[in-house]
């Protein structure tokens, strides 16, 4: 199993790509992409039949990349 570090090599940002946004290894499939496809229902499976060119780290790393800004996430105390 790949590290978190390794699974963040896998997303990329390139300002001429999807606007900017963090995609899969260059690809045009953004995190955000995948990340709504599994809110959605989509099984992981589901998502790798429907889309070839990902593969199982793929996923992995748009859920670590989405972990890791929750916790960057500025908190505001009431």
């Amino acid at each position: 199993m790949a590290t978190v570090e390794e699974l963040l090599h896998r997303i990329t940002l390139d300002p001429g790509k999807r606007g900017g946004k963090p995609c899969i290894r260059g690809m045009r499939i953004t995190v955000y992409d995948v990340l709504g496809w599994l809110a959605a229902g989509m099984s992981q499976q589901e998502i790798l039949e429907d889309y070839p060119e990902l593969e199982p780290a793929d996923i992995q790393a748009c859920l670590a990349f989405a972990a890791g800004r929750e916790q960057r996430m500025v908190r505001i105390v009431a």
